[in-house]
């Protein structure tokens, strides 16, 4: 199992439906098994109970292999489907820094995915199977130990297999989905659970690493004085039975500081010293200032340190030895250590790590073995008192322990070595789709030149079939020019005489209608022709000629109604025959038939 962290909230963006769905409709990859031409929809095959007979039998197999191996009929998209789920798989496979054993059973979802992408390109990378495929970054640290927490993983895997099946029976996603969900509850429990274990854990593991701190250091120093002495056995006794669990006591209230610690091992040096003949045989005085204090020392610094009295004649054989040493009689000497006294003298020198090569290496990952066979274990922390490494699983369940110099020690000959950070499956995911997408980019290019060369091809010799025609066509234009030409220059001949006869006839009508008004008298009368609005024509007289502002004034019969024109506008009216001037009515009509009577010869 591994340090439980989750997957960003974030994910990394991927490529879009759109181009997934080009992707699969698009590029070819060399010897696949496309097929020759178009597909008709009763051609292709339904692969759904294939894949899932191998989903069922969780075989290793690579969907493009599968489909290699038959002799059918599949579609363009079900060929890139199945590449594209393997590429994808495979990546992940070797990629995501999972356990080879772990990313092995997670790669055969190759079968699904490629159902689904060839189903929905959309929902082959939905959210549930790609959070839950990222949530596995949880068992970063999962080990084939063969442990509980190696067979609680398997047995949820079996669940996703029973889910992934029943999906493919029934042709949806939902099977999927809830499983997905309760691995999610799941997960949370274990959330709780782990958190309480490696609190506990740490507690217990710290305690006893003071009590084996103080054990082993205890028997170290005891050792080291013993090593090698030849001594009288009551004070080799005394030392080994009551001295050393003193010193153990002293080690485990307050370690290797204080008086009570300098005082023990003073002590320590002076039933040595007064043991052996070797030491004192020449200082008999000091072997009687010793001997005469060395007695109310032990108990008063026993008095401190252990809660419970010294036995009674527990310092009876030291006392008969010094008696016997101070009338210059050498006692019986033995080997102050049996076989049965273990110690270890390095735990009197092992130095603490520096805080900065702590802080690179407590809670993190570390890797012990090759492939299948290696093994995971979590730094969870070290145990300041015994400077040791505390193995875990990452979930509370303690691996093991390690001196920090073996550690060191393994670190630098390669045996263990940091477990990379791991590779989320929408990263793996979208970094394989963008490099596919770049070689489907390559491939349309190809395409589109080929085509284009082609195009280029068939233009050539289109303009070579056509070059006659085009002469013929070219020389054919030349007279249909020259004719439309000629006839341009006709109509535009006698546009130019029907226009310069139209600015004439309208001169003359505008002069004739000018004349008109000018001549036109007070109380002269005008008629204004029936129009749609007013179906009876309206006679009016001049009233009024405003010579300043060149306007007219007309009044009706009874003298009302006044009514102004402007002079232009009046002769506007005349020439367009929507007012006649009465009074000069016949001259102006004269005029009128004269100049239409032109026009009309002009024609002829």
């Amino acid at each position: 199992m591994s340090q439980q962290t989750k997957p960003s909230a974030n994910p990394a963006s991927s490529a879009p439906s759109q181009s997934i769905a080009e992707l699969l409709a698009g590029i070819r990859i060399p010897a696949l098994p496309y097929p020759v031409g178009q597909v008709e929809p009763g051609q292709a095959k339904d692969w759904r109970p294939l894949l899932q007979s191998c989903w069922s039998e969780q075989r290793d197999e690579s969907v493009t292999s599968l489909l290699k191996s038959l002799e059918l009929t599949w579609t363009v998209r079900q060929v890139n489907s199945a590449f594209l789920a393997d590429r994808v798989m495979d990546a992940f496979l070797a990629t995501s820094g999972l356990h080879p054993v772990l990313a092995a059973k997670v790669a055969r979802l190759r079968f699904f995915l490629a159902w689904r992408l060839d189903q929905d390109c959309d929902a082959a990378f939905a959210d549930s199977l790609r959070d839950w495929l990222d949530s596995l970054v949880e068992w970063r640290g999962w080990s084939d130990s063969g442990g509980r927490s190696a067979r609680a993983l398997l047995d949820q895997l079996e669940q996703m297999v029973v889910s992934v099946s029943a999906c493919f029976e029934y042709g949806q996603m939902a099977p999927f989905k809830d499983f997905a969900s309760q691995w999610d509850v799941d997960s949370q429990k274990r959330q709780e659970q782990i958190t309480k274990l490696r609190q506990r854990l740490l507690v217990t593991e710290q305690g006893a690493a003071r009590q084996r701190r103080a054990d082993q250091t205890s028997r170290a120093v005891i050792g080291r004085a013993l090593q090698g002495r030849q001594l009288p056995p009551p004070i080799s006794e005394f030392i080994r039975e009551h001295w050393c669990p003193l010193v153990r006591q002293v080690v485990w209230r307050n370690g290797t500081e204080g008086d009570d610690w300098k005082h023990a091992s003073k002590l320590l040096e002076w039933l040595v010293w007064i043991g052996d003949p070797t030491l004192s045989e020449r200082s008999l005085d000091r072997l009687y200032q010793v001997g005469e204090q060395i007695g109310d020392r032990i108990l008063a610094v026993w008095q401190r340190v252990q809660e419970r009295p010294l036995p009674q004649h527990a310092l009876a054989g030291v006392e008969a030895v010094i008696v016997s040493r101070l009338r210059g009689e050498t006692p019986a000497l033995a080997p102050a250590l049996d076989e049965r006294f273990e110690f270890d003298l390095s735990w009197l020198g092992f130095q603490p790590p520096q805080e900065d090569q702590l802080t690179q290496v407590i809670q993190q990952w570390f890797v012990e073995g090759e492939g299948a066979s290696e093994q995971r274990r979590y730094f969870f922390a070290l145990l300041e008192d015994t400077c040791e490494v505390l193995w875990t699983n990452g979930s509370g369940v303690k691996l093991g322990l390690m001196p920090w110099r073996d550690f060191m020690a393994a670190r630098q000959a390669g045996r263990l070595r940091p477990l990379p950070p791991l590779n989320r499956f929408q990263d793996v995911a979208g970094k394989t789709v963008t490099q596919l997408l770049g070689v489907f980019q390559q491939q349309r290019q190809q395409r589109e030149k080929a085509a284009c060369e082609a195009r280029e091809r068939a233009e050539m010799l289109r303009r070579k079939v056509e070059a006659a025609e085009a002469r013929k066509r070219e020389e054919l234009a030349a007279r249909e020019a020259e004719r439309a030409r000629a006839e341009a220059e006709e109509a535009a001949k006698r546009q130019a005489e029907e226009e310069a006869e139209r600015e004439r006839v309208e001169r003359e009508l505008t002069a004739a209608a000018q004349h008109a008004i000018d001549n036109l008298k007070l109380g002269g009368w005008i008629a204004i022709e029936p129009t749609p609005d007013h179906p009876e024509a309206v006679r009016l007289k001049l009233a009024v000629r405003l010579n300043a502002t060149r306007k007219l004034v007309f009044v009706d019969r009874l003298g009302l109604n006044r009514t102004e024109y402007p002079e232009d506008d009046l002769v506007t009216d005349i020439v367009a025959g929507r007012i006649r001037v009465l009074s000069s009515s016949a001259e102006f009509d004269d005029t009128l038939s004269r100049v239409v009577g032109r026009i009309r010869v002009g024609r002829n």
